[in-house]
């Protein structure tokens, strides 16, 4: 164990989230031992206990940052255009997704059902729709309640799309991203008065579309919410 260094109580706590995002990002949720974060933090573990009674509690701790260190990166700038905030956005949480995959994958799926988990991943949803409101050009109320409910399906809709691609890498991630960002425009377009994004989609996208489905169908050829056939007088939007 490495020689005990004296912390106050928030920098300890610090840094016992700092390790242990990283061996939630290294391991398998199954493989994470406490005694293994008390080792690499270089404090017994009756010490990490008394910040963390389990690991389930640390795993929180270490989402919850997480999840709000994603916010703070995720930039909804009104200056730049629809399609550049979202790609701006997608990018930041496909760097965490990435980085931290089996962190990603036990939220999702190892404690899919936890409610702390649950909420925290909901927490941010929730957050990022409402920013997302607030930079779009929105007529009125009714217009608002819609797109709000778009928005809603569309997160979701990443969300699962994502976990699936961490699970069966079967495209590049760029085509992951913009088949996200062609979903919300293609869905967004008839409920506002002025097309967010003229310039979308870009020129073969489609299939990359196709790709990121292929990595979304289930068993018995379902596919993930989202994957259908949407078009518009510009052409293929998703295909």
């Amino acid at each position: 164990m490495p020689p005990r260094q004296r912390l106050t109580p928030a920098d300890r706590r610090a840094q016992l989230l700092t390790v242990g995002a990283r061996l939630f990002a290294a391991h398998p949720y199954a493989d994470v031992l406490m005694e293994q974060v008390a080792e690499e933090a270089g404090v017994s573990r009756a010490l990490l206990y008394r910040h963390f009674p389990s690991k389930h509690d640390l795993f929180a701790a270490v989402y919850q940052q997480a999840a709000d260190q994603l916010l703070a990166r995720t930039r909804l700038d009104p200056a730049d255009s629809l399609v550049e905030q979202l790609i701006q956005g997608m990018d930041v949480h496909l760097d965490y997704f990435v980085a931290n995959r089996n962190a990603v994958l036990a939220a999702n799926r190892v404690l899919a059902g936890d409610p702390v988990i649950q909420t925290i991943m909901t927490n941010e949803l929730d957050a990022l729709r409402a920013r997302l409101l607030a930079v779009l050009p929105l007529a009125d109320e009714s217009a608002r309640e819609a797109v709000s409910a778009v928005l809603k399906s569309w997160l979701v809709f990443v969300q699962v799309l994502c976990v699936d691609w961490l699970t069966h890498e079967t495209c590049p991630r760029t085509q992951v991203r913009d088949v996200c960002v062609g979903a919300v425009v293609g869905a967004l377009r008839p409920l506002l008065a002025e097309d967010p994004a003229p310039d979308w989609p870009r020129p073969a996208s489609g299939a990359g579309v196709q790709a990121a489905c292929r990595a979304t169908t289930r068993p018995g050829g379902a596919r993930a919410p989202g994957c259908g056939s949407f078009s518009d007088e510009r052409g293929p939007i998703i295909e």
